[in-house]
């Protein structure tokens, strides 16, 4: 637009709703105080220029509209579906959200309350403080993606503190807009209007967050003890490629197999033959610059160790035996049926680009993971395993009663 803000759109869909997202170049990474990143998202309906929070949710209901606020590692997310009748009344609503948040002291104290409370029930669950544990364990506490906010962190959010994030990373030289559904030029004048005429907020260079090198711990096994616990919360991981690897598209196919659907082999093995769990599932967890082997399951407490063998003799059995042709393409059209279902609609193809924006990957992603999932053989699959299924790099953390 004229500002030099990126307006993406994808003109798809008979129905006249529209989904707008903005999208902020600021996350978890770049936030100095933990909470900072997801508090300043959050806070963004609770008030701006005249508007009250009661205003705001009163307008955005009157026409009907929906508003979702969120924050990962790298971005904030702000997304609005409107009917397309009333997409200029609703957008004027959130761009004075966007250019003019007040972040009013006594909002922010119930929001933040609210979110303590939550954060207090979530920190009793063995699921919770295993995954929490096993990144702790994986990046070390200094790292951002193994810092965890306690609760005492809640209470020290002012709004001071998120002003600050706000000014720092919310401008229009670092932000994308993302338009899908029946897009008509109205509806593409109507954003140039509020968020491309003209430059907005503090525009800076943006500062590049220092790199902090994970320190992994030297532990095995880590247990926490949970005397109450009616299943311990198995966590099993380690490093494994990040998503512009050369690798990582087939590595997925591997990994799907292991243990990424209701039929894979860890599924097979431990919840249909043994009957240890109710489900267990591995997938590869991506952040920027790397990525996580990560196997998850909840059982009984006397199961932990069985289960743990059996996910090592899946990983040799990998390793060692070429998998049946008939199982690779099973998992083939598996993958290639979720790729179609997860991509049919106007609002699914914008996820799909947005995920390509924040992932910082290029426009041939897709089609090129089409061609990974059609194209591995047996002998890719058993090469890819011996390359990256390391037992004595996975740490297991284990969250429950002692037996």
């Amino acid at each position: 637009m004229k500002n030099g803000v990126p307006l993406n759109v994808i003109h798809a869909g008979n129905e006249d709703v529209i989904r707008f997202d903005l999208l902020i170049g600021c996350g978890q990474r770049d936030q100095e105080k933990p909470l900072q990143a997801m508090f300043t998202n959050r806070m963004l309906r609770e008030g701006a220029g005249c508007l009250t929070s009661s205003q705001i949710a009163e307008q955005l209901d009157y026409y009907g509209a929906w508003l979702e606020l969120s924050s990962s590692v790298n971005y904030g997310f702000i997304t609005l579906y409107s009917l397309n009748k009333y997409f200029a009344r609703t957008l004027a609503v959130i761009a004075e959200m966007i250019k003019t948040p007040t972040f009013p002291a006594k909002e922010l104290s119930i929001v933040a309350d609210t979110n303590k409370q939550q954060f207090l029930v979530n920190s009793t669950r063995v699921e919770m403080i295993a995954r929490k544990q096993l990144n702790t364990a994986l990046f070390g506490s200094r790292h951002p993606f193994g810092r965890y906010a306690a609760a005492e962190d809640y209470d020290k959010i002012t709004p001071e503190v998120l002003r600050a994030f706000y000014h720092r990373y919310y401008h229009s030289g670092n932000c994308s807009v993302y338009v899908s559904g029946k897009v008509t030029p109205d509806i593409i004048c109507c954003i140039e209007e509020h968020l491309g005429s003209e430059a907005w907020g503090e525009v800076t260079e943006k500062t590049v967050p220092a790199t902090i090198p994970p320190v992994t711990t030297k532990e095995k096994r880590i247990f926490i003890e949970r005397e109450n616990a009616l299943q311990s919360s198995l966590k099993m991981g380690s490093f494994m490629m990040e998503r512009h690897h050369p690798d990582f598209l087939k590595a997925r196919v591997m990994v799907t197999l292991f243990g990424g659907y209701f039929g894979s082999r860890l599924m097979s093995n431990i919840r249909e033959d043994k009957g240890y769990t109710y489900g267990i599932g591995a997938g590869i967890v991506s952040y920027p610059d790397t990525g996580i082997l990560a196997i998850s399951t909840e059982t009984a407490n006397e199961y932990v160790d069985p289960i743990v063998t059996e996910v090592y003799k899946e990983m040799d059995r990998l390793c060692n035996e070429l998998v049946p042709k008939e199982e690779l393409e099973m998992v083939k059209n598996y993958m290639l049926g979720d790729l179609c279902r997860s991509y049919e609609g106007p609002f699914s193809l914008s996820d799909a680009w947005i995920y390509i924006e924040t992932a910082g990957l290029d426009e041939y992603f897709f089609t090129h993971s089409l061609d990974a999932i059609r194209e591995i053989t047996q002998e890719e699959i058993r090469a890819l395993a011996q390359k990256y299924f390391c037992k004595e790099n996975l740490i297991e953390v284990v969250v429950g009663k002692k037996v």
